[in-house]
């Protein structure tokens, strides 16, 4: 594992307020973790996990379970809900996913990570130290967007980018999380054979009290990635393009009715046996 001081994302993740972003993803959330047969007094670790959207239902299921978050703010946001819901079972602490040295080996009978981890720089260090932390027979489960996928992140993510500078040398893009190759080649460089890794294509949603413009500003005004696309752009006198492309999209995918947004988006979920 490279040692490291400081990840260059937290900057990113600690603009805006994810919590917001999150509020839309909770349904989805509790269907994910009720697929991972958590048993009461399972130790899991659930790693970039914002404000608990698998923390809080896997913590409901009778798990011990850990959060991790790179930012101060999301992991003062998951205590809060768990003490306003009474879950003395779960706990949120400040954490890189590429630099677990806080947590001992064999620790966890399931580590997750939806959305998360795949964030992380140094990804062949994210599947080292998800192994490392989870005992002999347990699993790891993550969730993962899709490089090219038509549905909502993957294209907020492309066109996203086409706005921003480019990025730093080295740099090695969260999506390839989202290809299979790549969570073979990662994990088995962690020890873990090919047949003990399964993926599948699944979908999640993202569900909004509104129009799916309001659900962009959202995005626009609390999303990192977004946040940023939306800086460059307007130093750049694009802004108005960036918006009315994004706009495009998030009317093009809403299949709720006039007034409500649901949206769904594909994603890879990985499940290793470690």
């Amino acid at each position: 594992m490279t040692a490291t001081t400081v990840n260059p994302n937290k900057a990113l993740w600690e603009k805006g307020d994810f919590t917001r972003i999150a509020a839309t993803m909770r349904a989805s959330g509790t269907e994910f973790v009720a697929g991972l047969g958590i048993t009461p007094a399972m130790r899991v670790l659930d790693l970039g996990c914002g404000d608990g959207t698998t923390a809080l239902p896997e913590a409901r299921l009778g798990a011990d379970v850990l959060g991790v978050d790179l930012t101060a703010k999301l992991v003062a946001a998951g205590n809060s809900r768990a003490a306003a819901e009474g879950l003395a079972n779960l706990s949120f602490q400040e954490g890189d996913a590429s630099d677990l040295r806080d947590l001992a080996a064999d620790s966890f009978d399931l580590v997750v990570s939806v959305f998360g981890a795949m964030f992380a720089p140094r990804p062949f260090d994210v599947a080292e130290e998800m192994v490392r932390v989870t005992k002999p027979g347990g699993r790891i489960a993550m969730g993962n967007w899709i490089p090219g996928d038509p549905t909502l992140v993957a294209q907020i993510l492309k066109i996203s980018a086409a706005y921003s500078p480019p990025p730093p040398e080295g740099f090695v893009s969260p999506i390839t999380w989202g290809v299979e190759n790549d969570v073979i080649e990662r994990f088995g460089a962690a020890g873990v054979p090919a047949e003990r890794i399964a993926c599948t294509r699944e979908t999640w949603s993202f569900e909004f009290d509104g129009a799916p413009g309001e659900l962009l500003a959202t995005f626009r005004d609390y999303y990192g990635p977004t946040m940023n696309a939306y800086a460059a752009a307007e130093a750049g006198g694009r802004g108005a393009e960036l918006h009315a492309e994004l706009e495009a999209l998030f009317e093009a995918e809403n299949i709720a009715g006039a007034g409500k947004t649901s949206i769904p988006a594909t994603y890879l979920r990985v499940v290793v046996g470690v």
